[in-house]
């Protein structure tokens, strides 16, 4: 394989089979009077040469079969039918198992001769009945061929091409003869290469009354008897003779330099290549490392700020406003730098919500449903590497839709439903972040049945159950091992899913909450930063130390007398707004010095995930800022409740809370303290 080439070769691929993804479902839909069968054709045909010219003949032979079954459908020879959708659909799995192989490195493994087979029984299953006394391979006369086509033959006997010579006869009803040469021509082109033609199409007058008899010498992948009968359905073509070019009839020289294709250089093929938007792809590797350099100026530009105000509150003179202008004018720049880099780092959602119409088809084709996946708001823009970490969680929230939210028809027609279900994903920006939904218009969550499948499955009791709430019971789908499924499939049923959905999400510094309603449906709404590389965030002080909580986790700050403070069962609590709010020491988490002596009053950072509010008591607010998140290193490694470090102006280190895990650690210090 080319290997300088590779990376641009899996780019294009990855482009094309998404392509063809979204077209197979659309010609589904649309039969062959859309535009789909059209862009597939071009999307195999496509694959076909790049694959060809990688040197992936596994590819390319997959690709070309491909191209022939669409050809035939897009001239209506063959009509759009579930099973040729099926079959579609299996010769794309092949090639993304390709691809797989193509991008680990390893030898091709899959095969793809059962799919090979069924391609080509589909397109000449018919075909072959009418046409098997009909096809006899036919000795004929041929002409001297010049030396540089002799060359060309050699060439393609060489890349194990099929040779042959083709003799047919217009027919004598056709009015316009040259015309139809024409396009007889462009149609063997499509099929191969056209070595010789003889006459040329060009010299034949339009409206020639004699009888024509064309010859063409073609090579490609086609054998003398599918060529045949694919020229054989040409229009206005009679009297067909296919006999192919054996290689002892020529010496096998040296190849010379590879001939271009004369179609690619039409004035069509280069205004198409102008018109192209102007981009270039960079890898993610130096975005990265250009993030990182715009983090340290961002971490610079705070130090120069401190350092203006430290000499602003010493000194009165020029320099110190000097000084101050150009603290201003860096944090401007540095302000459209990190945008711009923000910016190239994000990419539009639409590449992850392209893989869901698929499988939301395979899903419920397999469960027996009708769904009708709507998808809104492709174009909202998501950094790339968030794209990655989603997707996982956004495909067991839909599996769970599909499987345990929309009801199958007859139980739809009888709670007054549409036998066909919807489902929607939709993805928005609100308040600097994404937000993405995911509703059913199914059965809803009933809570009654959460709890009693909790107990049954010895999560709760059967006092605790009862004393939940309806909210409460609802959010135990998100328990480990819990599940209310009455049997185990394929799809659903194991206890596994929701609970790695949520803990995920709340790792990317990310909220998830459900709205449920018995009978009407569910919705599924996640919450993300835009980026992980920067982010706000609320400096604290506690025992000396800083730390920052994220901005996205914080719902409010107060500050109130200790006296205010409730004591439920021995735990603090905050009344505020008829909402119950546990109350913790925040040093007591990474088990630092508390104050020695008790404070009058109280800052308190009330944080939340999900539904899930905590209030942090912390000894000094310093306020927010920007932060570049850096990672610990393998050094130190995973630390609970700490999701990275950062670099303050004043070159200290602060550590970045990880308010999900807080809440697991809060639920361990309160058992440390209730044993004590």
């Amino acid at each position: 394989m080319l290997s300088e080439y590779k990376e641009i070769f899996m780019e294009e691929l990855d482009e094309q089979l998404q392509l063809m993804d979204d077209e197979i479902l659309k010609l589904e839909k649309e039969g062959s009077h859309g535009d789909a069968v059209q862009s597939l054709f071009r999307a195999a045909h496509t694959l076909k040469g790049s694959s060809a010219a990688m040197g992936l003949d596994t590819m390319k032979e997959l690709t070309h079969e491909m191209e022939h079954l669409l050809d035939q459908v897009r001239s209506h020879k063959i009509s759009v039918s579930a099973p040729l959708i099926d079959l579609l659909f299996q010769a794309l799995d092949n090639l993304k198992l390709l691809k797989l192989e193509i991008t680990e490195g390893e030898d091709i493994l899959t095969d793809i001769s059962g799919c090979v087979h069924d391609l080509k029984h589909f397109a000449y299953a018919q075909e072959e009945g009418k046409t098997e006394t009909a096809w006899k391979p036919q000795p004929f006369a041929k002409p001297q061929i010049r030396m540089d086509i002799r060359l060309r033959i050699t060439e393609c006997l060489e890349q194990n091409l099929q040779v042959n010579w083709i003799s047919l006869r217009i027919s004598p009803s056709c009015f316009i003869k040259g015309a139809r040469a024409y396009v007889i021509q462009m149609a063997l082109a499509e099929w191969g290469d056209i070595l010789y033609a003889s006459p040329e199409p060009g010299s034949l007058d339009e409206q020639n009354e004699e009888e024509v008899e064309l010859l063409f010498l073609h090579a490609g992948v086609y054998d003398e008897k599918q060529l045949f009968i694919l020229a054989s359905e040409l229009m206005d073509v009679e009297n067909v003779v296919v006999e192919p070019v054996r290689a002892e009839e020529f010496t096998i020289l040296p190849s010379s330099a590879p001939v271009l294709d004369k179609r690619l250089e039409t004035p069509e093929a280069s205004l198409s290549a102008k018109a192209k938007p102007q981009t270039i792809r960079v890898s993610v590797e130096r975005l990265e490392h250009l993030m990182n350099l715009v983090g340290e100026l961002v971490i610079d530009q705070t130090r120069i700020q401190q350092v203006e105000q430290i000499q602003r509150r010493r000194f009165t003179d020029d320099s110190v406003t000097e000084l101050a202008h150009i603290s201003d004018h860096l944090s401007r720049i540095i302000g459209d730098l990190q945008d711009s880099v923000m910016k190239a780092r994000m990419l539009p959602i639409e590449q992850l919500f392209n893989r869901f119409p698929r499988m939301v088809r395979d899903l419920s084709r397999n469960l027996g449903k009708n769904i009708n996946l709507v998808i809104e708001g492709r174009d909202t823009e998501l950094d790339r590497t968030l794209i990655e970490e989603i997707s996982d969680p956004l495909i067991h929230l839909i599996r769970n839709a599909v499987d345990h939210g929309v009801e199958t028809p007859s139980d739809r027609i009888a709670a007054g439903k549409p036998p066909t279900g919807q489902l929607l994903i939709r993805a928005a920006h609100e308040d600097n972040q994404v937000v993405i939904y995911i509703k059913d218009d199914g059965a809803g969550i009933d809570s009654d049945k959460m709890k009693s499948s909790a107990v049954r499955k010895g999560l709760l009791t059967a006092e605790e159950a009862e004393a939940l709430s309806k909210r409460e019971a609802v959010d135990l789908i998100f328990r480990p091992g819990f599940s209310t499924a009455s049997a185990v499939s394929d799809v659903s049923g194991r206890g596994v899913g929701m609970d790695i959905v949520r803990s995920h999400i709340e790792k990317l510094n990310g909220m998830i909450d459900i709205d449920t309603e018995l009978g009407a449906g569910t919705q599924f709404k996640i919450k993300l930063p835009l980026t992980l590389a920067i982010i706000e965030g609320l400096l604290v002080k506690i025992s000396g130390q800083t730390f920052i909580i994220p901005m996205s986790n914080i719902a409010e700050i107060v500050r109130l007398k200790t006296e205010e403070l409730v004591t439920i069962q021995g735990q603090s609590v905050l009344l505020l707004r008829n909402q119950v709010i546990p109350v913790s020491r925040a040093h007591e988490y990474f088990n630092l010095e508390g104050p020695k002596q008790p404070k009058s009053q109280l800052s308190l950072v009330i944080v939340g995930s999900a539904e899930k509010r905590l209030a942090l008591v912390v000894d000094e607010l310093i306020g927010n800022q920007e932060i570049v998140i850096k990672s610990l290193g393998s050094f130190i490694g995973k630390v609970e409740g700490v999701a990275g470090g950062t670099i303050l102006g004043d070159g200290s280190v602060a550590l970045i809370m990880e308010i999900s895990t807080l809440f697991n650690l809060f639920g361990e210090v309160d058992k440390a303290k209730k044993l004590k």
